[in-house]
């Protein structure tokens, strides 16, 4: 068998693997958002009653809604102004592994909203995919600085070029928009960035 036969099937088997990550994070990046416009379809459909799934601040029986709230938004014009956004850092945040990414995305739900719930305005509802758009954004700069991966620094780099403009939604500037929801969403990402990166193997 000839030596370079081993090489090749090495190199192979990573394009392979490369390429069936890629697909599938294209894939569940684009159901996800596929299931936010059927959500927004039904919402039309019923005059805006699913827009009481949000978060209400401070309000403790609504709490559970910040599970709900990242899924949902306030007509059409809200949902693609998030749409473009949501599947390209989703993307680049699910193609470095699915389960990470089913994870990091409760981390930033939960800390996303949790601090909505604590800080935002009492008398709004607080709803949209910024919370997770703002966390996948958070994500691919904390994994490039904690990690020190070529990848994940090259795609790191990606989004600064690509979204870097978007630290500025973290400062209270419309009172239409959740300045909490993107800042506690972002806090959420760098978080699970953390918790999740890789360990260095413990000597023995």
């Amino acid at each position: 068998m000839s030596d370079d036969l081993v090489p090749r099937r090495a190199l192979s088997e990573g394009f392979t693997t490369h390429a069936t990550r890629a697909v599938s994070a294209l894939g569940v990046t684009v159901l996800m958002l596929t299931g936010m416009w059927v959500l927004e379809v039904a919402d039309y459909l019923v005059d805006n009653r699913l827009d009481q799934y949000g978060i209400r601040s401070h309000e403790v029986a609504d709490l559970p809604q910040i599970f709900s709230a990242p899924f949902l938004h306030v007509g059409f014009a809200h949902l693609i102004a998030n749409s473009v956004p949501f599947l390209v850092l989703g993307f680049f945040a699910a193609v470095r592994g699915l389960t990470k990414f089913v994870l990091m995305n409760l981390l930033v739900i939960v800390v996303g909203g949790a601090g909505v719930w604590l800080t935002g305005p009492s008398d709004t509802e607080t709803l949209g995919a910024s919370i997770l758009v703002f966390g996948y954004f958070g994500y691919l700069l904390g994994r490039g600085i904690f990690e020190r991966h070529l990848a994940d620094v090259a795609i790191a780099v990606v989004v600064v070029l690509l979204y870097g403009t978007m630290i500025f939604g973290v400062l209270p500037s419309n009172p239409g928009i959740s300045w909490q929801g993107h800042l506690f969403g972002l806090l959420g990402g760098v978080l699970a960035a953390w918790t999740l990166r890789r360990r260095a193997a413990t000597a023995v």
